[in-house]
């Protein structure tokens, strides 16, 4: 049995240990990449302009206005002082061809004040130019930037069998930490005088006991990020019914195929709001994102201090069909059933923003821990198979000796 599990996490741990070190680091960086992301680009985050700004759907619209190839994807509700205003855009059909436009940027920055464009970029863009710094790493630490391929978003696939590997190999690699449970003491300690090899499979066994739940959260989120609809939901559902989502019971279409919405933004907020004060949710709307996709209108309900949904369970969103306007689905968080609630706590968990600051702190030690984990079990490994090697070619007879056994 010991055997057994013995290889399985030896080949395990070499099919996950690459992925797992560029999450890690990746992790530990992208927990700060609103912030990082502000230092490194003042043109796409701070206002040029001083002044009484402009409100948010009349700087939408005079963007649109005069690039007709595009429209606003997400914009915030409100406008912050000293701040540009940041929208994500998708291309329009392009009534000459019946194909959407083809841009080269999905981030826009205004000035408040003046409407007038300060910066534009295309988020996940492979390249490590200060603009696209940040979401180079992000888009990095959960798919690689492997290439769709086939209709599958091959990363992101590749990755959520990686976080099943993981979390499988969790429970082997801690069942082998203590192979002596009179021993245990063992398990948890360091031989830090010793140094060496015996360090750092210390490092490896003891220091990922230490952190054992805490990479357990971390593996199985990682499969939620990932395999959402294909693994987690299904295997929730077995035990607790779920809200259907109202992107689940849509079939997308191309942006070719995308329609003209029924209803404009500024529409889609006054309703959800409507809808907002009825089911008790007191934030003010906060956001509001128009996806071509499945044509569905979602407004998020958040202050400016909260726009990442730091601490707790996350901003409350309700959505609506993007013809008529009919509330579609609602995301509220701490409501529904107990699947829900897990369903709603899997991205605060494993970003750490459910405990607000100090989680983010903690996720990002994390990350530089799984990468640790991963280093020091590639070093073991290459030690133990170089042993084996020299093992073998000391127990196998000359070469002229070979020649007479025949």
């Amino acid at each position: 049995m010991r055997s057994t599990l013995v290889h399985l996490h030896r080949w395990f741990g070499l099919f996950i240990a690459v992925f797992l070190f560029v999450s890690g680091l990746t992790g530990a960086v992208i927990s700060w990449d609103h912030e990082i992301d502000e230092w490194l680009n003042p043109q796409l985050f701070e206002a040029r302009s001083e002044g009484p700004a402009q409100t948010p759907h009349a700087l939408a619209a005079q963007l649109e206005a005069r690039d007709p190839r595009l429209q606003v994807g997400f914009m915030p509700l409100y406008t912050e002082p000293g701040h540009a205003f940041g929208v994500s855009v998708n291309p329009r059909v392009d009534p000459a061809t019946g194909k959407a436009y083809e841009l080269d940027f999905n981030q826009v920055a205004l000035d408040p004040v003046t409407g007038e464009e300060q910066g534009r970029r295309m988020w996940g863009a492979v390249s490590l130019s200060r603009e696209n710094l940040m979401p180079f790493l992000y888009k990095l630490h959960y798919s690689l930037h492997i290439p769709d391929g086939f209709g599958i978003e091959l990363g992101i696939l590749l990755f959520g069998i990686v976080a099943i590997v993981w979390t499988l190999d969790a429970f082997i690699a801690l069942w082998l930490s203590f192979p002596s449970w009179r021993a245990w003491r063992k398990s948890f300690a360091f031989r830090w005088q010793q140094g060496g090899y015996k360090l750092n499979f210390d490092l490896h066994r003891s220091g990922g006991v230490w952190i054992w739940g805490l990479l357990l959260i971390l593996a199985v989120t990682s499969v939620s990020m990932n395999l959402n609809v294909q693994v987690t939901r299904p295997l929730v559902e077995l035990f607790s019914p779920l809200t259907p989502s109202p992107f689940a019971s849509r079939t997308p279409v191309s942006l070719d195929q995308q329609p003209q919405p029924g209803i404009s933004r500024a529409a889609a907020v006054s309703l959800a709001a409507a809808e907002a004060a009825r089911l008790g949710v007191e934030k003010p709307a906060g956001g509001v994102f128009y996806s071509p996709e499945f044509d569905i209108y979602g407004v998020g309900f958040y202050t400016a201090e909260n726009d990442h949904g730091d601490g707790g369970l996350g901003n409350p969103w309700l959505y609506l069909d993007g013809q008529s306007g009919a509330l579609a689905g609602t995301q509220i968080p701490g409501t529904g059933s107990a699947g829900d609630i897990f369903m709603q706590a899997q991205f605060p968990l494993h970003s750490g923003r459910i405990l607000g600051m100090p989680g983010r702190i903690l996720v990002s030690l994390l990350g530089l821990a799984v990468a640790g984990l991963s280093l020091t079990g590639l070093i073991i490994w290459a030690k133990k198979r170089r042993s084996r090697v020299l093992s073998g070619q000391r127990s196998r007879p000359p070469i002229e000796a070979q020649g007479s056994l025949g």
